[in-house]
């Protein structure tokens, strides 16, 4: 049996009670090495094979997994955030299944859901403001991999939605250029939030157009999430109230009182 298994964004205790057992029990742990916080694996138990992916390619990673299942052992696939985002998992799954080798997938607090509650100055970010936006993009920046010509910045910046974009702290100059071609004024707000949930965090605002300076002159290249939307103005005043607890605002568990 293999078990893919969300480690959260960093903090060893963001990963959930079910990802945390199965660690616990594994017989087997290959864990993503380049990003996973290694304190998760202090819940291993005494005699399991650990292996960090980083330094594997695909193949070697379905072959340790065979030899795991020859012998009927368990194995956990330790993936960074949740398995689902840039995770890789596809190509893996699709492999087990067609050898018939059974797994099941356990979420994780993604970056994206890290780097909202990192901003905690703001009282936290809200991506789905009421009046402001209601639609969250995640994405990133095509560089040695490329993204559909479809989903380039540009067309995804034109919504003005909320954005979340991974993978790209190292490209801050072009990602800034494009989101400004696409749409957003120069002015937009904007955060960088490095390594959120991990001790040596760093949360900066700025602006679209502040963008690669800020990370110029912070030193960030990677392992950092850029936000970038109305929703990170900071103020009250820009949003409006949800109806989810207005008074005049009937729903399926409560009627309206005004």
């Amino acid at each position: 049996m293999v078990h893919f298994v969300g480690a959260g964004c960093g903090a060893p205790d963001l990963i959930t009670l079910r990802g945390h057992r199965l660690l616990q029990q594994a017989d087997q742990i290959i864990y993503a090495g380049s990003l996973v916080n290694p304190a998760l694996l202090e819940a291993a138990k005494p005699g399991c094979v650990i292996r960090n992916s980083a330094q594997m390619t695909l193949e070697q990673v379905l072959e340790s997994i065979r030899e795991a299942e020859a012998i009927g052992q368990t194995t956990v696939r330790l993936h960074t955030g949740d398995p689902s985002l840039y995770g890789a998992v596809r190509e893996q799954i699709d492999a087990l299944q067609s050898e018939g080798i059974s797994f099941d997938i356990t979420p994780g607090v993604s970056a994206f859901s890290g780097a909202a509650a990192a901003l905690g100055h703001l009282g936290g970010a809200e991506y789905t403001l009421p009046g402001v936006s209601q639609t969250l993009i995640v994405t990133r920046m095509a560089g040695r991999t490329p993204v559909p010509e479809s989903e380039s910045i540009e067309r995804l910046a034109a919504h003005r939605a909320s954005m979340a974009v991974y993978l790209s702290a190292g490209m801050a100059g072009e990602l800034s250029d494009r989101l400004i071609c696409g749409g957003y004024p120069a002015d937009t707000p904007a955060a960088i939030v490095y390594k959120a949930s991990w001790p040596d965090e760093k949360t900066i605002l700025c602006t679209v157009g502040q963008l690669p300076v800020c990370a110029q002159e912070h030193g960030i290249q990677k392992t950092a999430l850029i936000l970038i939307g109305e929703y990170l103005r900071g103020t009250s005043s820009h949003y409006e109230r949800s109806k989810l607890y207005d008074p005049s605002f009937s729903t399926g568990f409560r009627e309206a009182s005004q």
